[in-house]
């Protein structure tokens, strides 16, 4: 891993925010957000993230390499649930076991968002495409989780819901609809028009990411605590298959796509995990999956984990590969 980009990561001012939150709570401070405030700052995030996506996309020709990067896409989404769910169950119940497995199976997209800034940093693009990747990832890992769920519990947890109300509920998730919705309207705006909006979608961008992971710090250091009853297994868990994923995605992707951009992409999009879209469809099809467990597991250890150590190790292997 190259030291200077591990630095520069761990120095970089909305990371730093991060560890604000964190201390704040540590400390007992009353520093908050209002609720009311931290929703619109995320639905902006991932409203610039789309239109943005969709601009690059209207700009750039239909390729093969956009197919193939779709398609890779929801192989990765389907292919993590499927094996961490056997993993999982040997130690967790079948609900829990299913919900993890989908959590890690789909992606967050607040580390999406923290990936393109580390990207910004490095001066590198990606393609717009990959943000249709990113939604489209959401919801084969909870169709696959909630499948495994109905397939090993002998007392279903998932009451009476079929695959396609979950399927639906998945892609009508707000974050997931915003995302896609912005996507389409950037595909299709006047470019000229388009440029009007320019200094919302893009120059204020990092000082609401920092504010919004200011918060994320606060929430995290609130729930790392809730899952230490369940031991070291899910920590490890937490901590090392996101790392597995994000290297073998990152060395795999090289099959799909040239751009450097683009295998981070994948890399990060593969490390992650949910705790938005999945936590809403699992208290839908898996109530009894506790989410003191995979809320904590993937945004009290993976969360951070990705964005210091995560990224700069999955670039430079991209790099290498």
């Amino acid at each position: 891993m190259d030291a200077p980009l591990l630095i520069s990561n761990l120095t970089n001012p909305t990371l730093l925010f991060f560890v604000l939150g964190i201390v704040a709570t540590a400390v007992k401070s009353d520093l908050e957000i209002p609720p009311s405030s931290v929703k619109f700052i995320s639905l902006y995030l991932l409203f610039s993230i789309g239109f943005k996506g969709g601009q690059e996309l209207a700009h750039s020709a239909f390729s093969a390499e956009i197919v193939y990067s779709l398609g890779f896409g929801l192989l990765v989404a389907s292919l993590i649930p499927l094996y961490t769910f056997f993993v999982l169950k040997r130690r967790l119940s079948i609900a829990d076991a299913g919900a993890v497995a989908a959590a890690y199976g789909s992606v967050s997209a607040v580390t999406f968002v923290s990936a393109v800034s580390f990207l910004d940093a490095q001066q590198l693009h990606f393609g717009g495409h990959m943000v249709a990747v990113m939604a489209l990832m959401e919801a084969p890992a909870i169709i696959v989780g909630v499948m495994l769920m109905l397939r090993y519990d002998d007392a279903p947890s998932v009451e009476g819901h079929g695959l396609g109300a979950i399927a639906q509920h998945s892609f009508t998730n707000g974050s997931v609809l915003m995302v896609l919705g912005s996507l389409v309207i950037g595909l299709i705006a006047d470019t000229k028009q388009a440029d009007g909006i320019k200094p919302f979608t893009t120059d204020i961008f990092k000082g609401f990411l920092a504010i919004f992971l200011l918060e994320m710090g606060m929430v995290t250091a609130r729930r790392f605590a809730a899952f230490l009853r369940y031991g070291r297994f899910v920590t490890a868990f937490a901590v090392l298959v996101p790392l597995l994923n994000g290297c073998l995605v990152a060395a795999a992707s090289h099959w799909v796509t040239d751009s450097v951009g683009n295998r981070f992409i994948f890399a990060i999009l593969a490390a992650s995990a949910s705790y938005i879209a999945v936590p809403a469809a699992m208290r839908l099809a898996a109530p009894k999956a506790d989410p003191g467990l995979y809320l904590p597991m993937a945004l009290g250890v993976t969360f951070p984990l990705n964005i210091t150590l995560g990224m700069p190790l999955y670039f430079a292997v991209v790099q290498h590969t």
